[in-house]
């Protein structure tokens, strides 16, 4: 049960603009995307280092991590979506 205590920090807590503009754009995109793009940072860092640009192969390398997380940040977004529980009050 909704109290008015929870109902105040709640929208207290709303999403931005921006925020809600980004979430709708990147909710587009498959979640494999980001998978993919991990994968072909290490591809791409794995074939700079064979030759021989390792500066350039931990930079690239570096990215996959990133993709990842953004992968997860997308797939929230699209179960939980931005401010779900403004729609309810």
């Amino acid at each position: 049960m909704l109290t008015d205590t929870t109902i105040h920090q709640r929208q207290d807590h709303r999403e931005g603009d921006l925020a809600k503009a980004i979430e709708q754009q990147t909710a587009k995109l498959p979640s494999d995307t980001f998978l993919w793009a991990a994968l072909g940072s290490i591809a791409a860092s794995l074939t700079l280092k064979i030759a021989g640009r390792s500066k350039d192969a931990l930079f690239v390398g570096q990215w996959a991590p990133t993709f990842l997380i953004l992968g997860l940040y997308n797939k929230m977004v699209k179960q939980l979506g931005s401010d779900r529980t403004e729609n309810r009050l």
